[in-house]
């Protein structure tokens, strides 16, 4: 035991062995001995010698550490010794050691070097790293702890590999989710920066982490830690967010959907008294607020950003952004990057940024945020970072925002101008004009968005005039902008005067870009094209070259949207001037400049300016967008001839009367196609109502058979039981009734005699009266008779005659009916006479049949009022059934009519289908004319795309307002 002695520090005789030498003693023991604690006194030895014979160690003990974790499973005393080795000897974690000058400025090379040599030992057996897991699995403090920061080494030192062999390990990542739940904080911690190590650039594993409840355990660590006010474990949570939502479109769709977003408002609730900012404070708060950056980046996909922007909006969370926005004592790289994290939280979302416009400082009297945060950016005593932040958040207000766009450009204008307050406008000429080149450029750029796609404001802002000094008239922006810019040279400023004409001449390009009465307003100048001719023609310095692309590209802007409008600056004219004094080789190569130039790469990268110093502020992003789109398009318009200028202009007008009429059709269309759809639907409807009456009519017949079914049961049932009281009362019928019928037909029969003896006697009359017409009818019958008298005659006699026939008639039907009567008394008195002995002896019988009789007429008349209810209910039933077929019939004959309305409308559609045919085959020859001349020419499929991309878009805005 000397040589464990001498490593213990023990009292030893005789010389000292070196320390490969008691190494490779150690290792022996460790591989020979079979006592447990002969094994786990040497593996102790090696942990106390693996820092300072690092490289001895790894070499020489590593194979039989790695069986010792194999073998020695149940003692997790020498299980941890041998972690702990492990990891001295891979870790590059530097102990102080005495090294000379030489060796200290190569040690951290050659460290890096041993501790990844060792690592690619260690894990080119895959089951060491699976051991490792399973040793990570133990919740023995001694085993679990070391287990942990060994294989965040091995993460550290060969990440890539080891992410693999993790992932192919049966449950892997599982196994390591289980840190976090641990108790111990120590090991939590330890967890929390081995899972850092583990989801660096592996979204797979990222995933998993995910699904594995990660975001639930992280953000319960962060809230039992304090959030911002926590300490170092807090950060590494963040970072570790941070690592499994940045570029990963899956776990930032399953944090939103997780809710997850609301838990973090509770994060930025600072207090009012903002004293206590802490070191860590200000760096938890800064990680904060890039993590909801990572949410609402640019460079995501537009529904995610725009879904968790809506998400932050309605939990509160941009209103706690805006509330630290306008706090005071925050510090200034929190206030930086709380205006960088509002700005892509407003970005493209209407709904917050009318949020953000409705936002006030806490001042008196109050002022909007947009307000005082151009204050900020065009003060030159405000640091840089803050200005460049302030600038995109401006952007960011006015992307996609033509509303605000509007509200911006409303505060230049006469008829807005308020002058008891600053307005944003005011702070944009100001800035526009001021001495300061970085405020120059800033105003510039943000005047830029603000007219950004909008043709409407271009023109507005013509109308801007400006006071210029007392007693002289005042001036167009758009002139002033142009004096500044000639006189660049002789103006006073702080900063790079190139700084100030680059971004007038992006301001300058941007608002006669696409809008011609820009350019004419801008070609009215006699002053304006010899001074950008001049600019470019010049052979001037490296940082000059910038300016003259910028000219190119103003004057090629004017030549290409130019209406022709100026005689003397018509677009060939212009051609002329350039070929003159330039040349056309020359303006192409000098407009070239601009996209070859190593800050117009920088800002077309990222929509956010950054800028390592004012000196590189040059471009915007979407200046850089709008120099792609024109470059080329200028190049062939310089290269036209008028006669092909004429031409495409004649293509154009022809293109556009085809489009109006090509537009007029599908509007024609559309509406025919809503009618259709209408058409269709009161079809539907009226099927639908037709049926409902059709089932009600059905229903409505069965009951009527049903009622019918059921009074011929009662009439039936009312037969019989007519027929078995006549069978049991003739003798009642005889004796009862016939006395009193007798006497009524004795009174009928005098009675007919009284009207029969009454129609004698007229009949006696009206025969004296022929008689005495007789005569004089002969006396009348001469030729001297007037044909008056003798018609006259005729026709009384002819009515005479009618008259005696008609009553000839009635007395031999009288007649008749008296000798019926007569013979029926007599068959009466005759019966009358043979019943009445028998009288006296059917009292009894009678009394009965009186009975009889009595209930048999109550029965009759209930069954007559149920006959009468039901013919009632079959009378109201009929009456029902007839005005459901009435209605019936009446939608039928609609139905009728909407079918020949529908048929019509399909031959009509037909007929502007096939004129449709006939223009889009115009169309097509003309776009071949073009495309021969070399005019591009855009498909109708991809305008059509470009609009209904531009309806989905109002249709988001419209949804969010």
């Amino acid at each position: 035991m000397n040589f464990l002695r001498g490593v213990m520090g023990g009292p030893s005789a005789g010389p000292q062995p070196s320390g490969a030498e008691t190494i490779q003693k150690l290792c022996d023991r460790v591989a020979s001995s079979t006592l447990l604690d002969d094994r786990r006194d040497a593996v102790r030895a090696l942990k106390s010698l693996s820092k300072k014979y690092r490289l001895e160690v790894g070499i020489q003990a590593m194979e039989h550490l790695v069986r010792v974790l194999q073998t020695d499973r149940s003692d997790s005393e020498i299980i941890g010794y041998a972690l702990d080795t492990l990891y001295n000897v891979i870790s590059n974690d530097l102990e102080e050691e005495e090294q000379d000058d030489s060796e200290e400025e190569n040690s951290p090379k050659q460290v890096d070097d041993l501790g990844s040599q060792f690592t690619e030992i260690f894990i080119k057996q895959q089951e060491n790293v699976t051991l490792l897991l399973t040793l990570v699995e133990e919740f023995d403090f001694h085993v679990r702890w070391p287990g942990v920061k060994l294989l965040t080494s091995l993460l550290k030192q060969q990440g890539p590999q080891v992410q693999q062999i993790i992932l192919v390990s049966p449950m892997g990542v599982s196994r390591l989710m289980d840190l976090l739940a641990d108790s111990r904080e120590v090991i939590r911690n330890d967890g929390v920066l081995l899972l850092q190590q583990l989801t660096k650039s592996n979204a797979a594993i990222q995933k998993i982490v995910a699904f594995e409840n990660a975001f639930e355990r992280l953000l319960d660590i962060i809230t039992e830690e304090g959030n911002s006010d926590g300490g170092i474990v807090v950060e590494d949570c963040l970072l570790l967010l941070q690592n499994l939502l940045k570029n990963n479109n899956s776990n930032q769709n399953f944090f939103k959907e997780g809710s997850y977003i609301q838990r973090m408002k509770p994060w930025f609730e600072v207090g009012d008294d903002n004293c206590g900012w802490s070191a860590q404070k200000v760096t938890n708060l800064h990680l904060m607020l890039q993590l909801v950056r990572v949410l609402v980046s640019p460079t995501n996909p537009p529904g995610a950003t725009s879904s968790c922007q809506k998400a932050m909006f309605h939990c509160g969370l941009l209103q706690q952004l805006c509330t630290i926005l306008m706090a005071t004592g925050v510090p200034a790289d929190i206030l930086t990057e709380t205006i960088n994290t509002v700005s892509e939280v407003i970005r493209g979302c209407q709904m917050n940024q009318d949020y953000f416009a409705s936002v006030n400082a806490p001042s008196n009297p109050p002022r909007p945020a947009i307000v005082v945060l151009l204050m900020s950016m065009v003060n030159e005593r405000q640091p840089f970072v803050l200005r460049c932040a302030v600038l995109y958040c401006f952007q960011c207000f006015l992307y996609k925002n033509q509303k605000g766009q509007g509200e911006i450009v409303s505060t230049l204008l006469p008829s807005t101008i308020d002058g008891n307050s600053v307005s944003a406008g005011q702070l944009l000429c100001g800035g526009l004009f001021s001495t300061d080149s970085l405020s120059n450029w800033c105003a510039a750029v943000a005047l830029a968005h603000a007219l950004q796609e909008n043709a409407t404001l271009k023109e507005q802002l013509l109308r801007v005039q400006l006071a210029t000094s007392i007693g002289n008239p005042p001036v167009s922006l758009l002139q002033q902008c142009t004096n500044i810019l000639s006189q660049g040279d002789k103006i006073d400023r702080r900063g790079s005067k190139v700084q100030t004409r680059v971004g007038l001449l992006m301001l300058l390009c941007t608002w006669l870009s696409n809008c011609s009465i820009a350019v004419t307003h801008f070609l009215h100048n006699p002053a304006n094209v010899p001074f950008l001719t001049g600019q470019i023609a010049e052979n001037l310095g490296e940082e000059e070259q910038l300016v003259q692309g910028l000219c190119a590209l103003l004057l090629g802007i004017s030549i290409y949207y130019n209406d022709n409008s100026l005689e003397n600056y018509r677009k060939e004219k212009l051609k002329q001037l350039i070929e003159k004094r330039i040349g056309r080789e020359n303006f192409i190569e000098k407009l070239g400049f601009i996209s070859k130039h190593e800050l117009y790469s920088r800002a077309a990268q990222k929509p956010q300016p950054s800028f390592s110093s004012p000196d590189h502020m040059m471009f915007d992003h979407e200046f850089t967008k709008l120099v792609k789109e024109l470059e080329g398009v200028i190049s062939k318009a310089i290269y036209k001839s008028s006669e092909e200028d004429k031409k495409e202009e004649e293509v154009k007008k022809t293109l556009e009367q085809h489009d109006n009429i090509v537009t007029h059709y599908k509007k024609v269309i559309r509406e025919q196609d809503q009618e259709l759809e209408e058409l269709k639907q009161q079809v539907n409807t009226l099927k639908s109502q037709n049926e409902q009456l059709q089932t009600t009519v059905t229903q409505q017949v069965s009951q009527i058979q049903q009622h019918k079914d059921q009074y011929n049961l009662l009439k039936v049932q009312l037969g019989k039981d007519n027929q078995h009281h006549n069978s049991h009362s003739d003798t009642v019928q005889v004796n009862g009734i016939q006395v009193e019928e007798v006497s009524k037909l004795k009174e009928e029969l005098e009675e007919w005699k009284n009207k029969h003896e009454l129609l004698q006697g007229q009949l006696r009359e009206k025969d004296s009266l022929i008689e005495k017409l007789k005569p004089l009818q002969l006396e009348m019958g001469t030729e001297q008779s007037s044909q008056m008298s003798k018609s006259s005659g005729l026709e009384h006699n002819n009515e005479l005659q009618k008259e005696l026939e008609m009553l000839r008639t009635q007395i031999q039907l009288q007649s008749a009916e008296i000798s019926k009567l007569q013979a029926e008394n007599q068959k009466l008195q005759v019966m009358n006479t043979s019943t009445d002995p028998a009288l006296s002896d059917t009292s009894a019988t009678a009394a009965k049949n009186l009975e009889l009789e009595g209930r048999l007429v109550q029965e009759v008349k209930e069954l007559k009022s149920e006959v009468k209810a039901l013919s009632e209910e079959k009378a109201s039933l009929k009456q029902h059934l007839d005005s459901s077929n009435s209605t019936v019939a009446i939608l039928q004959d609609e139905k009728s009519k909407l079918q020949q309305e529908v048929a019509e409308s399909k031959k009509e559609q037909d007929d502007l289908l096939v004129l449709l045919a006939d223009q889009d085959q115009k169309l097509s020859a003309l776009k071949n004319k073009l495309k021969d001349l070399g005019v591009p020419v855009e498909d109708e499929d991809d305008i059509e795309s470009g609009d209904q991309a531009d309806e989905d878009e109002d249709g988001d805005e419209e949804e969010q307002d």
